[in-house]
């Protein structure tokens, strides 16, 4: 396998249909690259002519060594990693590609030299990450929700939700709060909340309006933000949500808003689904992300929706010397 490096035009003319998710797009990679610290790097394993596989990186160079990473941290971007794109489905081929492209990577970078602190958290759609254990990097296992809505009306889907769900959903719907699709204005309300919200709980949010809004603006179809809010117009909750050919994805916001008592962010994701049957900003799109499963607390509610539960997983330096740089990683992207 040969691996060359890409420039942003040529990793669109690459990208493949299917099995990416929105932030491998070349409009979300290119502002991470205005905004995050290092240098993106877009690598593509070739068979002969034709590109078989791709993974985005961000590389750092220090004085003791290198971080490399995918995703950058501290950007919300919750998974990244390679995308394979076997020509064959055979699964021999499929795992000598991997193989292949695992190994390629490791050696252009020097991944596993002790001097370099390699992450990455790989997309859904990357099922077999036994090559970097071979390697000795560490491996573990996250999970996430996915809403399958293909061939599935809004309906049926919401009969398979939990009755409490139901319930708040109904509730709301019957109240006098308004759900709508908002512009530029309803992505910052969305944040400032979100940035609130962060801030009463003493915890840290690293993400700045500025790339909020660039990056919002350079998905475009591929961003919406969603607002509910009181008779009086008050914002009460929102959730800007991300796509890509296959999938739509709670990305911001979603922080708890109430009317009358009643919770309102169940209706919101509600109507997000219903858009998604109705009117999806892409016609190939078969799911939705809920963004994680991997907090009790969280589990808890969003395992109400009735979604099925999808690994994914992280791979990264292994090794005492690694442990410290790891955990201050870990703090930055949460």
């Amino acid at each position: 396998m040969r691996i060359e490096r890409l420039t942003l035009t040529d990793w669109d003319d690459v990208l493949p249909a299917r099995g990416f998710e929105p932030f491998h797009t070349a409009d979300a990679l290119s502002v991470l690259d205005d905004h995050a610290s290092g240098r993106l790097h877009l690598f593509a394993g070739y068979n002969g002519g034709n590109p078989v596989a791709l993974l985005p990186l961000f590389v750092q160079r220090r004085a003791v060594g290198s971080i490399v990473t995918s995703p950058p941290p501290g950007f919300g971007v919750p998974r990244l990693g390679p995308i394979l794109m076997p020509a064959s489905p055979k699964r021999s081929k499929v795992e000598r590609l991997n193989r292949r492209f695992a190994e390629g990577i490791v050696d252009e970078l020097s991944l596993d030299d002790s001097r370099t602190l390699f992450r990455m958290i790989g997309n859904t759609n990357y099922t077999d990450p036994r090559p970097y254990r071979w390697a000795e990097f560490e491996v573990e296992t996250a999970f996430t929700y996915r809403l399958d809505i293909d061939g599935h009306s809004a309906d049926d889907l919401l009969a398979n939700c939990s009755k409490s769900l139901r319930r708040e959903i109904r509730d709301v719907r019957e109240s006098a709060v308004t759900i709508e699709r908002a512009g530029s204005e309803g992505t910052k309300a969305i944040y400032d909340r979100t940035a609130e919200r962060y801030a009463q709980q003493d915890e840290p949010f690293d993400l700045s309006w500025s790339y909020v809004r660039d990056l919002v603006e350079a998905l475009d179809d591929r961003a919406r933000s969603y607002v509910v809010r009181d008779p009086d117009g008050a914002f009460l909750s929102g959730i800007t949500v991300l796509y890509s050919n296959d999938a739509a994805y709670f990305w911001q916001g979603g922080t708890r808003g109430e009317y009358d008592g009643t919770t309102v962010n169940s209706a919101l994701h509600w109507r997000i689904v219903e858009d998604l049957v109705d009117e999806p900003p892409v016609d190939s799109i078969t799911a939705y992300d809920l963004m994680g499963a991997n907090t009790d607390r969280l589990c808890r509610y969003k395992s109400k929706f009735g979604a099925t539960l999808v690994p994914y997983y992280t791979i990264e330096s292994n090794g005492p010397q690694m442990a410290l740089a790891k955990r201050a990683y870990r703090a930055i992207s949460g």
